[in-house]
């Protein structure tokens, strides 16, 4: 896995962020120290969540509860953000916006010169649940608002804190402001080295940059790909192949690889009266719900097999009420993947997913049951329907290791997006210049 980046720094100076220096520390830190992690000496820039009251974070575009928080410049996009509080009380949580580079790290801007009106707003807009068992107050935002609008592309990341007090973070959330300058088209395929080609999948792609002056593009060019909406194994820097005219080709045989694992694993629990997909038991108390899957199976040498997914995404949902949002109740998700002959001598296992926010921590790390011999987990999740895969990590610094539990294919349906930023000679920042989307095709 690549390293998660800390960055110490003084809420009483807005500013004092981009001049400390960036503390590296590997995933297992992160796991070791999960309460450090909600520190207010410590700040990640991801998608993270430093509070334990909060459940259930959202961030998507208008009507589309499955898109990634992605905003066009001069557009009129806009995003919804939404999260659960389970103190079930109301709090005074604010916002505000910080501009970052390609690979998330602040960049050298100054506020006033990414943001249009103030620096930072409140969240005004909440409702406390009607009729569940788990009470909690819903709070929810459109970005960008009237006081507060980003003013240039690139990367952001939104930070959600409490009464005013920017130290006090609560959570945080990426979300990108893109200008579409340059085309790209491309294709995901079957590797195409032989070494590759049953297990990885590959990306062919164009930039055509006839609409949009690139002085050097080895220099002021960097692409980064991600899969499902992952950063956790995005591929970074990469330089074009070969240049032809405005065409940047970008056609690595072996640079823009990824595992294309297996089609993801899910669960309907978008109603908590009857048993549905995946479910082999539900059992309630005057506290909370209790929802048992039926047992999983190992797939690492599984035959393919084609299947809809939402590819690690998850939708709130529910059929018990009208309102999803404010009616849709929790319930303890039991997972419990079987494994003969005692825990794995080395590493460990996660779920993981957009239900996790693609993390390995202690809360989605599996345990072993040695009277059932299976891991097991359990999670505290909101009724809908989700997608999810058996994550394996066998040591700190090493990538994670999907294809261990869930098999390795190279013709699974996965999303693929390719953000392309541009720095000019003089600029402080990178710009978003183009995104594209891409899924493997038919098998070659």
């Amino acid at each position: 896995m690549t390293n998660i980046h800390y960055r110490i720094f003084s809420g009483n100076d807005r500013h004092a962020l981009l001049c400390f220096a960036i503390v590296f520390v590997t995933i297992a830190a992160v796991m070791g120290n999960s309460t450090k992690a909600g520190n207010t000496d410590f700040f990640l820039y991801g998608d993270y969540i430093h509070k334990n009251n909060i459940k259930t974070v959202l961030f998507n575009q208008v009507g589309f509860e499955l898109s990634d928080p992605l905003i066009r410049m001069h557009a009129g996009d806009r995003l919804m953000l939404r999260f659960d509080d389970l103190d079930a009380d109301y709090k005074q949580y604010y916002y505000t916006i910080i501009h970052c580079d390609a690979l998330w790290q602040p960049s050298d801007l100054m506020e006033h010169e990414y943001i249009d009106g103030f620096y930072e707003d409140q969240i005004r807009d909440y409702r406390r649940s009607v009729n569940t068992r788990v009470p909690y107050t819903h709070y929810w935002l459109e970005f960008p608002g009237p006081n507060l609008r980003p003013s240039k592309s690139g990367n952001y990341i939104l930070k959600v804190f409490l009464d005013g007090d920017r130290d006090h973070v609560v959570f945080t959330r990426r979300f990108s402001v893109f200008e579409q300058n340059v085309t790209i088209e491309g294709y995901a395929h079957q590797a195409d080295l032989v070494r590759y080609r049953d297990h990885k999948q590959q990306l062919t792609f164009n930039i055509n940059t006839s609409n949009y002056r690139i002085a050097n593009p080895y220099r002021d060019l960097k692409v980064v790909i991600t899969q499902n909406g992952r950063w956790d194994n995005a591929i970074t820097n990469l330089p074009p192949r070969t240049i032809q005219g405005d065409l940047l080709i970008y056609d690595h045989e072996d640079k823009m690889l990824f595992d294309g694992n297996n089609e993801f694993r899910r669960f309907d629990i978008r109603s908590l009266r009857y048993l549905s997909e995946r479910v082999e038991d539900i059992r309630s108390s005057r506290r909370h719900w209790d929802v048992y899957l039926l047992p999983d199976r190992r797939r690492t040498y599984d035959r393919y097999i084609t299947d809809d997914d939402l590819n690690g995404r998850f939708q709130v949902m529910t059929h018990d009420a009208p309102n999803d949002m404010l009616e849709a109740d929790y319930a303890w998700v039991h997972f419990h993947l079987p494994m003969d002959g005692g825990p794995l001598e080395q590493g460990h296992l996660f779920v993981m997913g957009a239900l996790t926010d693609w993390h390995l921590s202690e809360e989605n790390k599996m345990n072993y049951n040695y009277g059932e011999q299976a891991y097991e987990l359990s999670l505290l999740l909101k009724q809908g329907y989700y997608n999810y895969h058996y994550a394996y990590l066998q040591e700190e610094g090493r990538p994670v290791d999907i294809g261990f539990i869930e098999g390795r294919h190279s013709v699974t349906d996965n999303d693929y997006t390719i953000y392309v930023y541009h720095r000019r000679p003089g600029d402080l920042y990178d710009r978003l210049v183009g995104i594209g989307h891409m899924n493997p095709a038919v098998p070659r």
